[in-house]
């Protein structure tokens, strides 16, 4: 049975939505959510999973079920062409973050059933897509909420090996680089951290540059450059995961960012602040077990291709992606051995690079080739497309175009769009239920907890004693969600599991 959740109290639900008595307003109401979900394990249904379970994690409830309204609200939506990114996120200590319109809320859930109901027609995978994005938002605030074991001694050792030991003008290493760039250029006062000043002085030593863009910079042969691209590099690190960023976001032993569910367009995360979704690789080893538990890394290799293979049906990639290096086996199938330009090839096509590769790969894929293509027709044409499960791209809006810009390549960049689209956004509706069928895998599982996840790869924190049970769980987990997603198939959607004591020694 569903209960409607609001800061007013619990509204009971019929399965169709309609309010039946009530409602309750209880004098605690985490200790009545808890009673109920002890006894009755219904599905929760409230405004935002992440202004609401915070309050109750932290008040020791956890729960098994949600309906998220804003998150389903976005998915309906899009549907109509139209996304927006998720709201804001909770505040500390508050039970209730966004205040929930509780004449509305019981109003809006028989709505969103009713139009999911009615998607089905078109998109049969579409209730579970709506029920994976809002067990994902469970997911994610119980990781916020757990926290990522981190040891600021390894990180301070880390930062200090790489960039040299701080001081109130920044770290020693970096001080060096921008002594030595300045001396190179000539420019003993040069800011290499100002792109305008950087360019100019470059462009004084009588080098061709539009930008200062690393890309752009490894073109050009000076003495200067090597060091202003090691100086780029080491700035984005003390920037990003620098001292500062472990005041900021590390504390009690723990890393605890704030994921944003569908912050993405095409449904996969995003973060709110502490950059949880780019941790640099050299500063993983910071990221250690606990004594006694050890960390389960798992991740899915060659994802999007095999997504590509089972969305297609295509027979031939199918085969390839039945098991082992899918570009290994396209090679053998297409390109005489050469991995590389099998690898090239499969990347251009579904993100709309120019490759001779793709001649090649339309005569020996032809179904997954035309899907790609279809695709990206539709996005030329202003049409949306959809992933596996539903998940629909935006319309192009003519008020995005700038003054005098080029029709016809606003057309071909928002065909490469939506061609990759269909892959990239039926990926992550694969890694949502995943993450949602592992989270049901580990209900009264105790020493385990899910505490990073990014993109198409899980980290748990285990105790040693189930850590090989919870292995297990994970390609489970992924095995039934490849079922779920794409019906029965060939394709094989392999992980990468390892048992370790840090993360960066499952890498």
């Amino acid at each position: 049975m569903p209960v409607a959740l609001t800061s007013q109290g619990l509204q009971r639900l019929a399965d169709d939505g309609s309010p039946l008595e009530g409602p309750e307003e209880p004098d605690d109401l985490a200790e009545a959510v808890a009673g109920l979900e002890a006894v009755e394990h219904p599905r929760w249904v409230w405004e935002s999973t992440a202004a609401t379970y915070p309050g109750l994690l932290a008040r020791g409830v956890r729960l098994r079920r949600c309906h998220d309204l804003s998150l389903t609200d976005a998915l309906l939506s899009g549907r109509d062409g139209h996304w927006a990114p998720p709201g804001p996120g909770p505040t500390e200590g508050t039970l209730f973050d966004v205040e929930p319109d509780t004449e509305t809320l019981p109003v809006r859930y028989p709505r969103q059933l009713a139009a999911i109901e009615a998607a089905l027609g078109e998109t049969p995978g579409f209730r579970l897509l709506v029920a994976a994005e809002s067990a994902a938002s469970l997911a994610a605030a119980e990781m916020t909420h757990a926290g990522i074991p981190w040891r600021t001694d390894v990180h301070d050792a880390v930062l200090e090996a790489a960039l040299g030991p701080p001081g109130p003008a920044g770290p020693q290493r970096l001080r060096e680089l921008a002594e030595a760039i300045g001396a190179a250029l000539d420019e003993p006062t040069l800011n290499p951290d100002s792109p305008e000043q950087l360019l100019r002085a470059l462009r004084r030593q009588g080098l061709v540059v539009r930008s200062t863009r690393a890309r752009e910079l490894q073109r050009v042969d000076h003495p200067a450059i090597s060091l202003v691209l090691q100086y780029k590099e080491l700035s984005r690190l003390h920037s990003a995961h620098g001292w500062a960023w472990q005041r900021r976001w590390v504390h009690d032993g723990r890393f605890r960012p704030e994921y944003v569910v569908g912050g993405v367009v095409s449904g996969r995360w995003a973060s709110r602040g502490g950059g949880a979704l780019q941790i640099p690789r050299e500063v993983r080893a910071a990221v250690v077990a606990d004594p006694g538990r050890r960390l389960v890394v798992a991740d899915a290799r060659q994802l999007e291709p095999r997504v590509l293979a089972a969305l297609s049906r295509d027979a031939g990639l199918a085969a390839a992606a039945a098991g082992g290096d899918v570009y290994e086996a396209v090679a053998t199938q297409a390109f005489a051995g050469d991995r590389s330009a099998a690898k090239v090839g499969l990347l251009s096509a579904m993100y709309g690079g120019a490759s001779p590769a793709l001649t090649t790969l339309r005569r020996s894929y032809p179904d997954a080739l035309a899907l790609l293509e279809a695709a990206a027709r539709a996005g030329e044409r202003g049409e949306p497309v959809r992933s596996v499960l539903g998940r629909t791209s935006p319309r192009w809006d003519p008020a995005w175009a700038e003054e005098g810009e080029d029709t016809a390549g606003r057309e071909r960049a928002w065909g490469r769009f939506t061609r990759n689209f269909v892959v990239q956004a039926s990926a992550a509706d694969w890694a949502n239920v995943w993450l949602s069928l592992l989270r049901g895998r580990l209900e009264g599982q105790a020493g385990a907890e899910l505490v990073f996840f990014q993109h198409d790869e899980v980290v748990l924190h285990v105790t040693e004693d189930v850590a090989g049970a919870v292995a297990d769980a994970v390609s489970s987990a992924a095995d039934e969600a490849t079922t779920l997603v794409f019906g029965q198939t060939p394709v094989s959607i392999p992980l990468a599991v390892a048992v370790v004591d840090g993360y960066a020694d499952a890498k």
